[in-house]
C-alpha cells in the first residue's frame, strides 16, 4: 500500500483541545539554520571534541554498500561494519575511579555489586543515520513544533524529530518517542527472564509495528492522534503461546491515554486493556520491568517531572553488532547476574542526560529515573531507576545498531538488571532466529484493529 492510500484509509479528523503554541518553545530563524551546519540535521553537535577521543559526525552510514557490505540482503543478521576494531581499554571494579566522571551512576552500581564486571571501551563510531527525508521534515516542522497539555503531547508537524534543538527534559523524551524507527517492521525477538544462577525460560514474541508518525507525508492532521501500532504475538513456550498484545500509542496523551487490548487464547476474548502503562508488569517479564520500559521509555510522561540536566560526554553501550551476531548462541550471552560482557562493546558519545523525578501525588515503582540519549539518533541508551530509599535498584541498557539497510539506528538488545536481586531480563534476542527484522513488511490500519487480534492468537 501507497503512503498517499495509508493516509487515505485514516480518517483525516482535526485534532481537537489543543493548546496556543508556547513562544518560548519557537525556534529563531538562526537556529534552525544551525541544524545541518555546525549542528546535524537532528541536532547533535557536528564537530568531534576537543580531546579528538569522538570523531565528527559525517552522515553515519546511509547504506548496506557504505557499511561495506553491498549484497547485504534485508531481513538477516547485520555484519558488523566494525569487527577489526580492538578495545581501547577495560574499565573494571579496580580502575573505575579513572573514569567516574563518563560513567553513570547506574554502571558505577554494577561495578560494586559485581566485582566480576568489567566494559570492553571501543572507538567511537557516529554511525547513526535516518533516512535524507526525515532530516529535511525535522527542519521543516522545527518552527512550530511545541508542547501541549502540560507536556502530555506535542503538536505543530509530524515526520521529523519535534524538538532538535531542545530546551528542557520533555522535549528530550519526546524526542525519544517520536524519533525513527522504520516505516514498519516485522520480527521475531526472544525475551529471557534471567535468575541469579543464570537459568531462565526463553519467551519468544512476534512483533510487528507500523510507526504513522515517521511516514513519508505524514500530517498531523491526518493521525487521528496515532503515532504508532505494535502488536505482540507470545509464539513460546506453549503455556503462553496465543497471547496478543495490541497498542494504539497516541500523540496527545491527555487527549486521549493510549489505547490497548489483549487477546486470552483460553478464553477467546478480547479486552481493553488500560493497566498496559506506566508501572504495571510486563508481558512475562517476571517482574522484573515495567510497561513503559519497552523501548527504553515509552508512553505518557505525566507522571515525572523532567529536568533537563545538559549535555555531557558518557559510555554508552553502541554499534553493538557482536550482540546482534548469528555467530552466538543464547547461552553464549545470558549468564548468572548479567550478559557476557565480552560480547559488549561501549563507546564514548555526547548524550543528553534527563533526571526524571515522581511528581507529587503521583504513584510509580521508580522515584526517580536518570536517562542518558544518545545526541546523534535520540536513542534512550542507559537508564539509572532508583527505589524509594533513593538507591540505584534497577539499570537498564539498550545496546543499540544501525540498521543500515533502512537506515535506522534502533536497540538489538535491551536489558534490564535488578542489582538487589541479582535477576536480570533481556529482550531482543535473535541470535538463533533465522531472521531478524523485516523491513519489506507492508502493513494497514486494519492490521491493528481490535477485531484483528483474534486472528492473530489462533495457536
Amino acid at each position: 500500500m501507497t503512503k498517499t492510500r495509508l493516509f487515505n484509509a485514516l480518517a483525516i479528523v482535526a485534532l481537537a483541545g489543543l493548546s496556543a503554541p508556547a513562544l518560548a518553545e519557537r525556534l529563531s530563524a538562526d537556529q534552525i539554520a544551525r541544524l545541518g551546519t555546525d549542528l546535524t540535521p537532528l541536532g547533535a553537535i557536528r564537530a568531534g571534541n576537543e580531546a579528538g577521543t569522538i570523531p565528527e559526525w559525517t552522515g553515519g552510514i546511509r547504506s548496506a554498500a557504505e557499511a561495506g557490505f553491498p549484497d547485504f540482503q534485508s531481513g538477516g543478521h547485520h555484519p558488523d561494519p566494525f569487527a577489526e576494531d580492538k578495545p581501547l581499554y577495560r574499565i573494571t571494579a579496580a580502575n573505575m575511579a579513572q573514569y567516574e566522571d563518563i560513567l553513570t551512576e547506574g554502571h558505577k552500581a554494577m561495578f560494586r555489586t559485581y566485582p566480576d564486571y568489567f566494559m570492553d571501551v571501543y572507538p567511537t563510531r557516529r554511525s547513526a543515520a535516518v533516512p535524507e527525508r526525515i532530516y529535511e521534515a525535522t527542519r521543516r516542522i522545527a518552527t512550530d513544533t511545541h508542547l501541549i497539555e502540560g507536556g502530555n503531547g506535542f503538536s505543530g508537524g509530524a515526520e521529523g524529530i519535534p524538538f532538535p534543538i531542545p530546551e528542557n527534559g520533555l522535549h528530550v523524551i519526546w524526542n525519544h518517542i517520536a524519533r525513527y524507527r522504520t516505516d514498519s517492521a516485522r520480527r521475531t525477538i526472544g525475551q529471557a527472564p534471567v535468575t541469579r544462577d543464570g537459568s531462565y525460560t526463553m519467551v519468544m514474541f512476534s512483533d510487528e509495528y507500523l510507526g504513522l508518525y515517521g511516514l513519508e507525508g505524514a500530517r498531523e492532521e491526518d493521525l487521528e492522534n496515532i503515532i504508532l501500532f505494535f502488536k505482540q504475538t507470545v509464539t513460546a513456550p506453549s503455556r503462553l503461546a496465543g497471547e496478543v498484545l495490541l497498542v494504539h500509542e497516541t500523540l496527545n496523551q491527555a487527549r486521549e491515554n493510549r489505547k490497548a487490548w489483549l487477546y486470552n487464547p483460553g478464553q477467546r476474548r478480547v479486552r481493553r486493556a488500560p493497566n498496559v502503562a506506566h508501572d504495571n508488569p510486563r508481558t512475562a517479564s517476571d517482574g522484573l520491568a515495567t510497561s513503559d520500559q519497552f523501548d527504553v521509555f515509552n508512553g505518557s510522561p505525566e507522571r515525572y517531572n523532567w529536568e533537563l540536566v545538559g549535555r555531557k560526554e558518557m559510555l554508552i553501550p553502541y554499534n553493538s553488532y557482536k550482540l546482534h551476531s548469528d555467530k552466538l548462541k543464547y547461552d553464549d550471552i545470558l549468564k548468572p547476574l548479567h550478559i557476557n560482557q565480552a560480547h559488549a562493546r561501549y563507546e564514548l558519545h555526547r548524550v543528553w542526560v534527563v533526571d526524571a523525578t515522581l511528581k507529587e501525588g503521583t504513584r510509580h515503582v521508580y522515584k526517580r529515573r536518570t536517562f542518558y540519549i544518545d545526541e546523534d539518533s535520540w536513542q534512550a541508551m542507559v537508564v539509572d531507576c532508583y527505589d524509594n530509599r533513593d538507591q540505584i535498584w534497577r539499570v537498564q541498557e539498550a545496546h543499540s545498531i544501525n540498521y543500515y539497510d533502512v537506515p535506522s539506528f534502533w536497540s538489538t538488545l535491551e536489558l534490564t538488571m535488578d542489582l538487589q536481586s541479582g535477576r536480570y531480563l533481556a529482550i531482543g534476542l535473535n541470535n538463533e532466529e533465522r531472521g531478524t527484522y523485516d523491513f519489506s513488511a507492508e502493513f494497514t490500519p486494519a492490521d491493528f484493529s481490535p477485531a484483528s487480534l483474534r486472528r492473530a492468537g489462533v495457536r
